[in-house]
């Protein structure tokens, strides 16, 4: 993204800004927004963002809001696209939101984040996992989520030390986001002597796989890791076995969902998975499950917890600060420890989390994935 999107104008971006919530605004609240996928292919990760944010913020205001203030959700749908991400960005500023959860592809947040950074607005993404986005020295840019740079190696080091295939295939969908972890993860490789056999990009949005699949037989590959999101991987792993392509799949936190399931069916059987820990299957969160499932919503998403954790956060820097103004509440999360339903969280220099760990998930078709073992 050049830097001249950052300074898109605003009148452009009113313009051109699809699916944004309209709203009136209170003075006399805290205005949070939510920014990410309402619309588009990735939408069911959309979805837990949207839930996990605003059910804290329904949780928060229930116990009497911040300093006397109730917060109030603004949600804006970016698409998971990298232009409209820069126009919410902007619609962000203009309506005069100063705290945001969001966004969730890496494509989309880091172009939002120069924005943020620019025009004094803290955004913690509950779901991007580039280490780009916080390389950069922003001050006011969190996540509450892991980062690829320690994905990439959980898995790589799963696959070289307990699968231990004997020709692997690195494949990714050439965005930021997946091509930077399956680099993470043939690196990995590497440096544990396991051979990348084939290192293969893919287009977003692609349906027929036959050519990628014929590649990965002729090469006898027995183990394929996958780095995107789960409308390619679901295809491609139909596609495979349909051919007759006999080998193991894994990717990340991107393709672990339900919709992986329902596009690859028993296909899917058997993938293995990187996401962060089962929060919802913490007996201390057992109130909030509830709460979800009273809703008919799925607790268990990988992005519903750390969207909860990104508002809670905003939520305790402001009472650090006793402040609204963004850069008094930045420097009390850079300080602070946070209770959250992901843990105590606290934050290094970058914004990034002290320690958080990715698991690995064997997934199953119509049962509930298990945590893979040995770890």
């Amino acid at each position: 993204m050049e830097m001249a999107t950052k300074h898109i104008t605003k009148l452009f971006a009113a313009m051109v800004l699809a699916g944004v919530a309209s709203h009136s605004f209170a003075a006399d609240t805290i205005k949070i927004g939510i920014a990410g996928p309402k619309t588009g292919p990735v939408t069911q990760y959309g979805d837990m963002q949207f839930m996990g944010a605003n059910q804290a913020i329904e949780d928060i205001n229930a116990k009497g809001g911040v300093n006397g203030k109730m917060l109030e959700a603004v949600e804006y749908d970016d698409a998971c696209d990298p232009k409209q991400a820069v126009a919410v960005a902007n619609k962000v500023v203009n309506d005069g939101v100063k705290f945001v959860v969001g966004h969730l592809c890496s494509s989309s947040t880091q172009p939002a984040s120069d924005i943020y950074e620019d025009e004094g607005v803290i955004m913690i993404t509950p779901a991007a996992t580039s280490p780009e986005i916080t390389s950069r020295g922003y001050k006011l840019v969190f996540r509450t989520i892991g980062l690829d740079s320690a994905q990439g190696p959980a898995a790589g080091n799963y696959i070289a030390d307990h699968v231990k295939p004997k020709v692997v295939a690195v494949v990714h969908d050439k965005q930021q986001y997946g091509e930077g972890i399956a680099t993470a993860v043939k690196q990995t490789l590497e440096s544990k002597g396991v051979k990348v056999a084939v290192f293969e990009g893919i287009n977003a949005g692609d349906k027929d796989f036959a050519s990628l699949i014929a590649k990965l037989k002729q090469a006898d590959v027995d183990f394929v890791y996958y780095g995107g999101y789960h409308p390619e991987l679901g295809l491609i792993l139909r596609q495979a076995q349909e051919k007759g392509l006999k080998a193991k799949f894994m990717g990340p936190e991107g393709v672990g969902n339900d919709s992986i399931s329902q596009i690859a069916q028993g296909a899917s059987e058997g993938l293995l998975v990187t996401l962060p820990k089962a929060f919802d299957t913490d007996p201390a969160n057992a109130a909030l499950v509830k709460a979800l499932k009273d809703k008919k919503q799925d607790p268990t998403g990988p992005f519903v917890f750390p969207s909860y954790s990104a508002v809670d956060v905003i939520v305790g820097g402001i009472k650090a600060a006793n402040s609204e103004d963004p850069a008094k509440v930045a420097e009390a999360i850079h300080a602070g420890t946070f209770k959250t339903p992901t843990g105590d969280l606290s934050f290094d220099d970058k914004g990034d989390l002290k320690d958080f760990k990715f698991v690995v998930y064997e997934w199953h078709f119509g049962k509930p994935k298990t945590e893979a073992t040995p770890q």
